[in-house]
């Protein structure tokens, strides 16, 4: 690992929404903010809620795939750290008891969860989130590298953000 073990987690007994992520970035990493960079201010605007909701641990819970930062690869960061997930989801998951929603962002999150129910591309599962409700919530990672996606995928923007925040709305309540 490129830094010492920094565990990048928000939870709460009796957070409402439960994020899985994939791993924090550098930039969170180093300030020790889940979703403190771009992506986060993207996804809080799909969600619908404020920085104070969105960092309220009674409200949201914040799980990465994998807890520290990855490090650097060619395209980008590295994978989460396969032993992570695991090792903690199942005592973060069974402490929160009233969680009504898990949001899988991205690949890694929808793989492990989803696994024979995953659809054949990430584009496929995203546009049949309804499959997966009311449990779980796929949903493309929010990184500005994803413009292109959401570019070529406009029904996204139309038709799941306007769904996903009626649903959070819901789910806060």
């Amino acid at each position: 690992m490129p830094f010492p073990p920094r565990p990048i987690v928000q939870a709460a007994r009796q957070s409402k929404i439960i994020i899985i992520g994939q791993a924090p970035g550098l930039k969170v990493q180093l300030s020790g903010i889940p979703w403190d960079d771009a992506s986060g201010n993207e996804l809080r605007r799909w969600l619908g809620v404020t920085k104070e909701q969105f960092y309220d641990e009674r409200l949201f819970a914040l799980v990465p795939m994998g807890f520290c930062y990855p490090g650097k690869g060619i395209s980008g960061d590295l994978p989460p750290r396969p032993e992570c997930a695991p090792l903690w989801h199942p005592r973060l998951l069974q402490y929160m008891k009233d969680a009504r929603l898990i949001i899988l962002i991205g690949q890694y999150a929808q793989k492990y969860y989803l696994r024979e129910k995953l659809k054949p591309t990430l584009t496929e599962t995203v546009k049949n989130y309804t499959t997966y409700l009311p449990q779980y919530l796929p949903l493309v990672h929010p990184s500005p590298r994803n413009k292109i996606w959401q570019k070529k995928n406009p029904w996204f923007e139309k038709d799941v953000v306007p769904q996903l925040q009626k649903i959070v709305k819901r789910s806060l309540k």
